[in-house]
């Protein structure tokens, strides 16, 4: 009896994320570049931190300057011990050098309130360092926010998707990031509801002022969603959504790089809750675990009760792997999935436990 109760939870649990009303499992939410001659964006500036972007910098700031004339590109190089700062120079970005980080300040929301204070636009655009636009992707952007009243818009960055580990792990971190910040519920005008891609944000200066800058999430680990917040609780209006014309270049080739990018803030989405930590981890098993051994069953209710789990488990994966052009058969690997980012949650915790709440490119945020 106790397997046909937990199998038939599991089965609940899938398909109950298939029918709410919000559908946090459909790609609904996307916008893409315009086709069209290149514009024209005076009423817009360009803050890009960046901590040793070498790698990345100087294409950055070339695909900035290719969406059109006008732009002020402004790179706060967040005190790089490689070429970073010359490479965006050469590219034709004005470069600032950020001051020593003050206590109470994560590295990169310091780099872009130092930034700001020098902006004057109407609009600014937040880019992450790693990021290529494609040519129409920020008059696309532009015409949203004005066409639409709205005070934000974010885009979630297509993932690099060339390694295995790329291919078996990305497609399933945007999936799970909009299962836990639902974007149809982030782009409604509840202020309880609200989410941000921090790669690419398009906002209202005057919003951004109206908050006190960047001090009003001084400290804040996951930047992104805090800002979409304060603004929306502010009684603006947000947007996120996907795209395939916003690439992050970042390579992660391997499972420990990977490893690091998510449990740096995995924890931190759990509010350091250890009992919240506990229950998704019962839930993991539950959903992933169960559906698996109730199929071994030698009874046929509990093994039908596998088959719909598993059946509604594919189901909610499927237009992501689509969305992204990955083979449907990906979806099967979802139990093993689920269970790594479970482990690196463990590992986010571990870490908070002893005493970092993060660390990042050589910077370690202690436990407050």
């Amino acid at each position: 009896m106790i397997w046909l109760i937990l199998s038939s939870f599991a089965a609940v649990v899938w398909w109950g994320i298939l029918l709410l009303p919000w559908q946090p499992w459909r790609v609904r939410e996307h916008l893409e570049a315009e086709v069209g001659e290149p514009s024209r964006f005076e009423d817009i500036s360009v803050l890009i931190p960046a901590r040793n972007e070498a790698e990345h910098i100087a294409q950055t700031v070339a695909c900035v300057r290719a969406q059109g004339d006008g732009i002020r590109i402004i790179v706060i190089d967040d005190n790089s011990e490689d070429d970073t700062a010359s490479l965006a120079r050469d590219a034709g970005a004005e470069v600032i050098e950020a001051t020593g980080l003050p206590l109470g300040w994560a590295g990169k929301l310091w780099a872009l309130e130092q930034g700001f204070e020098r902006v004057e636009t109407p609009l600014v655009l937040l880019l992450d360092a790693d990021i290529s636009l494609r040519p129409g992707i920020l008059a696309a952007m532009q015409r949203k926010l004005g066409s639409e009243g709205l005070q934000m818009l974010s885009l979630m960055a297509e993932l690099r998707m060339c390694s295995f580990w790329e291919k078996l792990l990305m497609p399933a971190f945007v999936y799970y990031f909009r299962l836990l910040y639902p974007f149809a519920l982030a782009n409604g005008r509840r202020r309880r509801f609200a989410a941000a891609a921090g790669g690419c944000v398009l906002l209202e200066r005057k919003a951004l002022a109206n908050l006190g800058g960047f001090g009003a999430l001084s400290d804040a680990l996951i930047d992104d969603c805090t800002l979409a917040a304060r603004i929306k609780q502010s009684g603006g209006r947000i947007w996120v959504g996907l795209t395939h014309a916003v690439r992050s270049e970042r390579v992660y080739a391997s499972l420990e790089s990977i490893w690091r990018m998510v449990a740096r803030s995995a924890f931190t989405q759990l509010h350091y809750s250890m009992l919240l930590l506990l229950a998704t981890t019962a839930l993991m098993v539950v959903a992933y675990w169960l559906p698996l051994a109730a199929l071994a069953s030698s009874l046929t209710a509990v093994r039908l009760c596998g088959l719909a789990a598993w059946l509604g488990m594919s189901i909610s994966y499927l237009p992501t792997l689509s969305y992204y052009r990955r083979s449907p058969f990906w979806a099967l690997a979802l139990p093993a999935i689920g269970t790594l980012y479970l482990a690196m949650t463990w590992s986010s915790a571990w870490g908070y436990w002893r005493g970092t709440r993060s660390e990042w490119k050589g910077r370690i945020y202690e436990r407050l």
